[in-house]
């Protein structure tokens, strides 16, 4: 034979930019030079037609490490009909963006693909802007990317996670004529119905309908018309083939002899020189030309016939004990197995196996004739041969022992060592005899180290040897024995089934050509003198439950020598190893096989898929595809997990996954399986009509023409399905269920939006499964007639099926209903109902399907009837079978279907109805419908409004464009507390049953159910339930704003429009349709009201990124009108709420300290300047004492309670002046006060009150004068009523400057006059009216808060901006004039050596401190002085330094500063915010619960507020603190981004949690490493405004 096969070539056929529908002849054929990716690219830099569609825009949102998440690693994008994009977008900042590149090897520049050849995209770098990448997608394949960026060490890149992309292929087929009349009367096939056309159409996969064959059922090639004609006529759109290659001795079609030669029995004249491939050719023609049919066929990559002549030229390509070495006691027990079945007679033994005595005798016998074959030599060491080595290595070379001390150690202790030491080698490699060992001079170094006594007496190290070899021996004669035990277990219960079991083959006798259990080697014929191991080649099989990824060939699986192996023994496994280079010949053999079937074939499906090694299905398949770019492929997977399933989808580019509707165990697992794999999108789906955007297209490649796009997000895919009633390799329905579901299950299988399939022998009603080997009849051609089984309603199904597919019906509705009144214990007779809709339409057909999964009962059952609420239904089709013998035709030569009759129905009439929802249909099944019966209608939805989509979305823009920021807050937020005040009481949060209240009044509160809805569809939440029963919900939407347009005119076009769409909406949709009507109104509302308040934005917030304008939007939240809270006294105003839900409405609402500290970032960085101004006047208004409010109260009866408040506003004042248009002016603006000259309480109504005015400069100098005097005074109406929380002293503020520092100090030791506000209120506890932090002294940011004012002031009074110089002091007895710029000297003198904590402790005399009292270094102090008794709460490590860094960095030492915030990092910073005390501190108590009143003074009643939980607004004066001083002196002085990309990376919970977050914004404080607490705010308005003002000095860096 040698020599008979010409090797193959192994090189890679050019690519050809398209198949034609006619297979090219030879890998020779000329070729067009352009390849698809060219041609996608030529398209996007033509010129745009007139009437070129959109572009569409699949946009894959990638994770911050650059990997997609979980379910959006595997993406399926439709074919390139058109070219379009994906689009990969990302956050900016994120880890990823680190000098990113997006890698994939789609040829997105063109030219040929190549899986080791890639594309590259760099990431934009701009850190206010989102990141785009726009990939033309042109044709179709398996693809994969990934991003490559920089890690944390810089020279380090990280590759992330890697993402597959599977891109259908482009089928054609000829089109169909409809098979309903335009009556909606079934048209045969001689009135038309159904009638194939020369024009061809594109084909979705949704659209194929597939039929398996067997080839040599249907006789030679010049007979396959007539079956062409039966598979056209019953619907189908494509043929799939077992493999047609030339067979082996088994005649197996899956045992391929020869892979380049097509099974001569298909030719009447020979197959000609080509091996048949030219002829093949021809009849595919014929099947896709005249009748329709696409063709797919299996390839078969695991295996060869066991006779494949190649074998003996090249038995390299199988395994075997040669090449193979672990195989070797698996051949010689396979060997023994023909032996002993050779000799039972001699022996005594029965040969028929009759009962599980025989089993029992046989197999003990075996392991008796075994024994003596010694086979544990494989396993163990050799201890004579052992202990020889040891001597011998003694009188010539000793290795000395250098690894773990062994002297004196016991025998099993050495054992231990030698076995983890590595020096054993041949462990577990089973390659020969006794072939583990140890070197004799390595052994010989160790025993002489263990017995140093008898280090120069050989023979007693060697038997010291021996004993240690004994030990190590132990568990291999242990392993031995359990392989053994296993294996005969195996071959028992191999025997049992395939002599004695009923569903057994039952072999018969047992002898040396039908041995005890089937062989797992291949005995090729030897050549002289060769070794017959060379030739023995393991047979293929596969193994119950086997890990997919493993080849069960190679070490360490022993599963031939245990036999685990279910083998076939007429395949030889293939070898391919890891590549090419180790097996060129087999390599290059299948790699013409596979390369001639793509180039013959539409489709592949490849045999035994999670058997193939990955590499070689890769590699194969990527060849295939050269030649065919639009190569279908699926495939059966059995890998027992849906994740394992997808990592062969995804790399292989398989398009179909085969699912089997006869697997399903009973009804409910069968509508499961229909819901899961062939639902398309639930019926009033609403994702394309709220997720798609229309925008404009850049051009991809930098050049060519802007084109319009719809961009809708890609949310991941799941396998396609390939949907089979039943394969050709299952039993059929007689046997699993009942004959009669036949027709049920095809009914059903066919209404899913997926690819199906069949099998001839389903439609014919075959009884049981065909023997692929030993079966040898022929099919019948029954066509449609009587006797055709279920044909004539295959014909229906597939027809509707084909237009429901390229119709679009995409939309379905899966119920199933249990007979009600049927013991299911006794029968399982049950209904399922599938509604397939078109979307656009709305119309449909549903199927009524009457499962019949037990035979016998010719019950109808009960059903209740099925209502179609507003859809009017009209009777198609129905039918059940009636079989009247259940026995197997008999018939020598032709293969025929059970007798059955399919009896048609006679038309059911649909009744209308009119009821309190509306008119009705009402499908009764009729008293005759038997299990296996099904009945098909037509459906159209009434009153149809075709116009209902566009209009819900129109005109959004207009309705909400003319809003204010304070009309917006009204529409888009409003928590439960300001809707209630702002209404007095009228309107509250709305109640969602199963959800409970939403968070806002206003459309976020919608859109947080609302984004998950759209975007998964999921139409079974419970918000979609509650629209289905009524429309409260579209009724609250606008009564509520319409109520309110009194106070808030411009509302009332937004409450019309929102009253014009929902009433259009209630009087003409169905309630099953409300939730789509409702989001498309809710979403679109939704992106007008937040398009118009990021327009009257900044450019740093409209340009930027969507984290930039979700915090901007903050600033709508936050900022509204109620009734109890306002900047005047006297009428409501809009303000500022501190945080929601707690701080909403009354005194609670408008804090000084909260109000100034969120200005710049919610105000100032935004441009809302105008409500900035507004803030600023009103608390400058209320300056008393030298101080503003904590507590505003509507500015009726503020309290000052606050030492740092008016240090914020003016640092707010500055930043007005610096960043406001014209924003000096502020300072000349005049203020009427709201208190006297004298400080006297009086109400805001009072003549005193309101009686003199300042301006801002004069108010400015007010507070600096007054803490320079010194502030002294009781609270006014101090007491219970006040503060029942705070002791007497606690209301006495004092407030002074040290002019030996320039600080300002004051507080006590009973009150907590800045942000750490916590008083104490247990008295269990003994902590009731004790400050958690008292922070008396100079703490750190108000002392960095003065600084940066008198800077400020300094600049201004030198150029002449501000009327004043400086302040009054009096000091030690005299009267001296200090200039803004002396007050500041003297801060900055003495700042360093008051609050610095220096890191090297002789250092310490240069600095203010007690080391005593120093627990961490490398710091700076919270506070400087304070209080008797509380010295060392001046060395607590808190977050309050940045702040001082961030307004006032001039105050510090660079490096010092830079220590202290890399310190911060590590011990303070957390995923939301900052850590208000260092974990090492005595005082840590970072769970917040205010309802505690434990006996645990440290947290009764919350008195920890401040001690430990993680607070939101001090992490963004973190990173800029750390922006600012990292790229002076640190790792961004060279390059900024580094800087910056490391302080992004501390914003990806914030970015994930206000995107997730029902109240979207940041909260107030978390718990230990953010954990939600309970009694936070779950958003706060300084939390989100710290962040954008980092943002914002991102921004002005990037821009600079």
């Amino acid at each position: 034979m040698k020599g008979s096969n010409p090797k193959p070539s192994l090189s890679i056929p050019t690519l050809n930019s398209s198949v034609s529908d006619t297979p090219s002849p030879a890998l020779s054929s000329p070729v067009s030079l352009k390849t698809p990716a060219d041609e996608g690219k030529e398209f996007f830099l033509s010129t745009r037609r007139e009437d070129e569609p959109p572009i569409h825009v699949y946009e894959l949102r990638l994770g911050p490490d650059g990997g997609p998440n979980k379910d959006r690693a595997y993406i399926r994008l439709p074919p390139a009909y058109t070219p379009y994009i994906l689009r990969v977008s990302l956050d900016a900042g994120t880890p990823a963006s680190k000098n990113g590149v997006f890698k994939t090897n789609f040829p997105l520049d063109g030219g040929a693909f190549g899986r080791d050849k890639f594309c590259e995209r760099k990431l934009p770098t701009d850190f206010s802007k989102p990141i785009q990448v726009d990939l033309p997608i042109s044709h179709a394949g398996a693809f994969v990317y990934w991003v490559e960026y920089d890690g944390e060490a810089s020279e380090k890149r990280i590759k992330g996670r890697e993402g597959y992309i599977n891109i259908d292929p482009i089928l054609r087929t000829q089109v169909r004529s409809p098979i309903l009349s335009s009556d909606l009367n079934l048209l045969s096939p001689s009135e038309g119905g159904a009638e194939i056309s020369p024009a061809t159409v594109n084909l979705p996969l949704d659209g194929l309908a597939i039929l398996t064959v067997v080839s040599k059922w249907m006789g030679p090639i010049s007979q396959w018309r007539r079956h062409f004609a039966e598979a056209s006529e019953r619907g189908y759109t494509m043929l799939h083939w077992t493999p047609l290659q030339e067979r082996g001795e088994s005649d197996s079609p899956y045992s391929i002899r020869d892979q380049l030669r097509y099974e001569s029995s298909m030719y009447d004249t020979g197959q000609g020189a080509d091996g048949g491939k030219g002829k093949m050719e021809d009849i595919l023609r014929v099947a896709k030309k005249e009748y329709g049919l696409l063709s797919l066929t299996d390839i078969v990559l695991n295996h060869t016939a066991n006779d494949s002549p190649w074998l003996i030229d090249h038995p390299e390509a199988g395994y075997s004990p040669e090449n193979t070495p672990h195989l070797a006691p698996a051949y010689e027990l396979d060997t023994a197995i023909i032996e002993f079945s050779a000799s039972l007679a001699s022996r005594g033994l029965p040969t028929l196996v009759r009962s599980q005595q025989d089993v029992d005798i046989l197999i003990d016998a075996f392991d008796g004739f075994m024994k003596p074959r010694n086979m544990w030599q494989y396993y163990v060491l050799d201890v004579d041969a052992e202990k020889d080595s040891v001597k011998a290595a003694l009188s010539r070379k000793v290795v000395p022992w250098d690894d773990t001390d062994v002297s004196g150690k016991s025998v099993v202790a050495l054992a231990e060592i030698v076995k983890s030491s590595g020096i054993i080698q041949g462990l577990g490699a089973l390659g020969s005899r006794f072939g583990v060992h140890v070197n004799g001079e390595i052994a010989a170094g160790l025993v002489k180290a263990a017995f140093p006594t008898v280090a120069d007496d050989a023979d007693a190290l060697a038997e010291a040897w021996g004993r240690i070899i004994d030990v190590l021996n132990v568990p291999l004669y242990a392993e031995w024995a359990e392989d053994t035990k296993i294996a005969l277990d195996n071959m028992k219960n191999r025997l049992k089934y395939t002599r004695v079991e009923e569903g057994g083959p039952k072999l018969g006798e047992i002898s040396k050509d039908s041995p005890l259990v089937e062989l797992y080697f291949t005995r090729l014929p030897c050549r002289p003198g060769s070794d017959s191991a060379r030739y023995a080649l393991a047979n293929n099989g596969w193994i119950w439950n086997a890990d997919p990824l493993q080849n069960f060939a190679l070490p360490p699986s022993k599963a031939y020598l245990r036999r685990e192996v279910i083998v076939w023994g007429d395949c030889v496994k293939l070898r391919y190893g890891s590549g090419p280079s180790d097996n060129p010949w087999l390599w290059s053999h299948m790699t013409s096989y596979v390369t001639s079937l793509a180039q013959t074939f539409d489709g592949f499906r490849i045999d035994n898929c999670h058997s193939t090694p990955l590499h070689v299905g890769v590699t194969m398949l990527d060849t295939a595809r050269v030649v065919n770019p639009d190569l279908y492929v699926c495939a059966e997977l059995f890998t027992g997990s849906e994740e394992m399933d997808l990592m062969f989808v995804s790399r292989l580019g398989v398009n179909s996954l085969v699912r089997e509707a006869g697997n399903a165990w009973d009804p409910k697992e069968f509508s499961r399986i229909l819901y899961r794999f062939g639902l398309g999108k639930p019926i009033g789906s609403m994702d394309g009509a709220t997720l798609t955007t229309l925008e404009e297209l850049a051009p991809p490649f930098g050049q060519g023409p802007t084109r319009p796009c719809t961009v809708s997000p890609h949310n991941g895919s799941i396998p396609h399905a390939l949907m089979y009633d039943l394969t050709h390799d299952n039993e059929s329905y007689l046997h699993k269920r009942s004959a009669e579901d036949a027709l049920s299950t095809a009914g059903l299988v066919t209404f899913a939006y997926c690819a199906v399939g069949s099998v001839k022998g389903f439609d014919d009603l075959y009884p049981s499964l065909l023997n692929l080997v030993a079966e040898k009849r022929q099919y019948e051609i029954s066509g449609l007639d009587e006797g055709s089984g279920i044909a004539r309603a295959k014909r229906i199904l597939n027809g509707l099926r084909r237009e429901m597919v390229l119709g679009g019906y995409e939309e379905g509705h899966v119920h199933q209903e249990n007979d009600a009144k049927i013991d299911l214990t006794k029968h399982n007779l049950q209904y399922i109902v599938i509604h397939r809709v078109q979307p656009s339409t709305q119309k449909g057909y549903v199927l009524v399907a009457h499962t019949a999964f037990t035979k016998g009962s010719r019950e109808r059952g009960f059903i209740k009837p099925i209502v179609l609420r507003r859809t009017r239904a009209k009777f198609i089709f129905g039918a059940s079978i009636d079989i009247t013998s259940y026995d197997t035709p008999q018939d020598a030569s032709i293969l025929r279907g059970l007798p059955g009759t399919l009896r048609e129905m006679p038309e059911v009439v649909v009744p209308q109805g009119l009821d309190d929802e509306g008119p009705y249909s009402e499908i009764v099944v009729p008293e005759f419908f038997p299990p296996g019966s099904i009945m098909i209608f037509e459906t159209q939805l009434q009153q149809l409004d075709p116009t209902l989509d566009a209009y819900c979305a129109s005109d959004a823009n207009a309705a909400f464009s003319d809003l204010t920021l304070v009309d917006l807050n009204v529409v888009l937020y409003r928590a439960e507390g300001e809707e209630l005040d702002a209404t007095n009481g009228e309107i509250g949060g709305y109640d969602v049953p199963g959800i409970g209240k939403l968070k806002y009044c206003g459309l976020e509160g919608w859109m947080h159910p609302l984004r998950h809805i759209m975007r998964y569809n999921d139409l079974g939440h419970p918000l979609c339930a509650h629209l289905r029963e009524g429309t409260w919900a579209l009724d609250y939407v606008h009564s509520r704003l319409t109520k309110q347009k009194d106070k808030f005119p411009n509302l009332a076009r937004a409450a019309k429009w929102f009253q014009e769409r929902f009433d259009r909406v209630k009087s003409t949709t169905p309630p099953f349709l409300r939730p789509k009507y409702f989001a498309i109104v809710i979403s679109e509302a939704y992106k007008a009201a937040r398009r118009t308040a990021i327009e009257q934005c900044s450019e740093f917030v409209s340009a930027g990124h969507e984290f930039t304008q979700d915090l901007a939007l903050c600033s709508v939240q936050m900022h509204g009108m109620v009734q109890s809270a306002s900047l005047d006294p006297g009428r409501p105003t809009p303000s500022l709420a501190a945080g929601l839900p707690h701080f909403s409405t009354g005194w609670a609402r408008c804090w000084g300290r909260d109000v100034f500290i969120s200005l710049r970032g919610l105000f100032l960085t935004t441009g809302n300047f105008e409500g900035a101004k507004k803030h600023i006047l009103a608390f400058a208004s209320t300056l008393k004492h030298g101080l503003i409010p904590n507590l505003l109260d509507s500015v009726r009866s503020p309290r000052y309670n606050s030492r740092d408040s008016p240090w914020w506003m003016l640092q707010n004042i500055q930043d007005y002046v610096t960043i406001a248009p014209d924003g000096i002016s502020i300072l000349s603006e005049p203020v009427k006060r709201r208190f006297p000259k004298d400080d006297t309480w009086v109400a805001w109504d009072d003549p005193r009150a309101y009686a003199y005015s300042s301006t801002i400069a004069e108010i400015i100098q007010e507070v600096l004068q007054r803490h320079v005097d010194g502030i002294s005074f009781r609270e006014y109406n101090a007491g219970p009523n006040l503060d029942g929380q705070m002791s007497d002293k606690g209301f006495n503020i004092d407030v002074k400057v040290d002019w030996q520092t320039g600080l300002i100090f004051g507080g006590n030791a009973h009150n907590c006059g800045t942000w750490m506000d916590k008083m104490g209120e247990s008295r269990k506890a003994g902590t009731k009216g004790k400050p958690g932090t008292p922070r008396d002294g100079a703490p750190i940011e108000i002392t960095g808060l003065l600084k940066s004012t008198l800077r400020w002031l300094s600049e201004l009074s030198q150029t002449g901006r501000f009327p004043f110089k400086g302040v009054n002091v009096e000091a030690h007895g005299e009267h001296t004039f200090v200039t803004y710029e002396q007050w500041g000297n003297l801060l900055q003198q003495s700042f360093e050596s008051c609050y610095y904590v220096p890191l090297n402790p002789i250092d310490d005399p240069r600095y203010d401190v007690d080391s005593n009292l120093i627990n961490r270094r490398g710091i700076y102090k919270d506070v400087y002085g304070s209080g008797s008794g509380r010295e060392w709460s001046d060395y607590q490590f808190r977050p309050n330094f940045p702040i001082a860094m961030t307004v006032a960095p001039e105050l510090f030492d660079e490096k010092h500063a830079l220590h202290a915030l890399q310190l911060a990092d590590k011990v303070l910073r957390s995923p939301l915010g900052m850590k208000t005390l260092d974990p090492s501190d005595l005082q840590y108590r970072p769970h917040y619960d205010n309802s505690n009143d434990s006996p645990d003074a440290a947290i009764a009643k919350g008195l920890n507020y401040h001690n430990g939980p993680e607070w939101g607004w001090p992490l963004g004066y973190f990173l800029r603190a750390y922006l600012y001083f990292d790229t002076r002196v640190g790792s961004g002085k060279e390059d900024p981004t580094l800087t910056l990309h490391q302080l992004h990376r501390a914003l990806l919970h914030a970015r994930h949690h206000i995107r997730n977050d029902p109240w979207a914004g940041i909260p107030e404080l978390t718990n230990k490493d953010g954990q939600y607490c309970p009694d936070s705010c779950n958003t706060q308005a300084w939390s989100a405004s710290t962040l954008l003002d980092f943002l914002e000095a991102v921004h002005e860096m990037s821009s600079a």
